[in-house]
C-alpha cells in the first residue's frame, strides 16, 4: 500500500513524524510531501499567483512551497507520479472538530485526496491548556493504526473522507471511539488584536476566542469532551438537500 502524508503545520511539525509512524506501521511504501511552512487556517486554498516550488528533504520526504491542497497535488502529480492507495494528513497540532474543518488546512488536505479519488483520513490531536506545548501526541500514534485499518476495510464512499480526531489525554485514559457529526461552535468566536509596529501604522492579528460550545451528543465535540476519539464522515457535497428539495418550485 502507497501511503502519501501531508499536513498544515509544515514539514518539520512533530505531528507530521507521528504521521509517519502511523503510516509505516501500516505499510513501508510511505511518501511525505508536506509544506514548507505553517499553513494552519489555509483551508482548501491552491496556490495559482505565485510558483510552487518543491524541495527534497530526505529519501521520500519533500517540502513544497505552497499549501495542504498543493502538496497533495505535487504528490500525485510530480514526486510519486501515480496516485497512492492512501492520503493521511496530520497529525494536526490542536483537534479540528465542528467549525474548524472549513477552515483546517489539515481536512483540506485529505479533500484534495478525495477529489482525486484517492482514499484520505485527517488525523488531529487535541491539546489544552496544560498541554499545549506538549500535546498528547502517543495517543494518536497508538490509536491511528488500528482505526485506519478498520476504515480502509469498511471502505471509502464516493467524495467521502474520514476526520479523524483524538482526545487531550493519555493513551490508555481514552474512553473509546465515536462515530460523530460535525458540531457547531457558538457564533462570534473571532477574536482581533489591534496594535501597532515600530513606525506607529496599525496592524492586527486574528485568533479565537474561548467561548462556551454546543457540545450535542453524538457530535464531535461531544467525544473531545468525554475523552472519546471522533470519527467523522465527510462529504465534498455540500448541498443542502432540504433546503434543495423545499426551494423546488420556488424557482419553477
Amino acid at each position: 500500500m502507497k501511503i502519501l502524508i501531508t499536513n498544515d503545520d509544515g514539514v518539520h511539525a512533530p505531528g507530521l513524524q507521528v504521521a509517519e509512524r502511523i503510516a509505516r506501521a501500516l505499510s513501508d511504501d510511505v511518501w511525505v510531501i508536506a509544506p514548507e511552512t505553517d499553513q494552519s487556517g489555509s483551508a482548501h486554498s491552491l496556490t495559482f499567483s505565485d510558483p510552487v516550488r518543491l524541495r527534497e528533504v530526505d529519501e521520500r520526504r519533500f517540502a513544497v512551497r505552497g499549501t495542504p491542497t498543493d502538496c497533495v497535488i505535487m504528490g500525485l502529480k510530480v514526486v510519486i507520479g501515480q496516485k497512492p492507495d492512501l492520503v493521511i494528513s496530520g497529525v494536526n497540532r490542536g483537534q479540528n472538530i465542528a467549525d474548524d474543518v472549513t477552515y483546517s488546512g489539515t481536512v483540506a488536505g485529505a479533500m484534495e485526496g478525495t477529489l482525486l479519488g484517492i482514499p484520505s483520513i485527517a488525523l488531529s490531536q487535541a491539546f489544552g491548556p496544560e498541554t499545549r506545548e506538549n500535546p498528547h501526541w502517543a495517543t494518536a500514534e497508538t490509536h491511528a493504526p488500528p482505526i485506519v485499518s478498520r476504515l480502509i476495510e469498511s471502505g471509502f464512499g464516493n467524495g467521502t473522507l474520514f476526520n479523524v480526531n483524538f482526545p487531550d489525554c493519555p493513551p490508555e485514559d481514552v474512553a473509546g471511539v465515536a462515530l460523530t457529526r460535525q458540531g457547531r461552535r457558538v457564533p462570534d468566536w473571532a477574536r482581533v488584536e489591534s496594535r501597532h509596529d515600530a513606525r506607529g501604522f496599525p496592524y492586527y492579528w486574528i485568533g479565537f476566542r474561548r467561548s462556551d460550545m454546543h457540545s450535542a451528543e453524538g457530535t464531535d465535540l461531544a467525544a473531545m469532551e468525554e475523552k472519546r476519539i471522533s470519527v467523522t464522515p465527510l462529504s465534498l457535497d455540500l448541498t443542502d438537500e432540504p433546503a434543495r428539495q423545499r426551494l423546488a418550485g420556488v424557482f419553477e
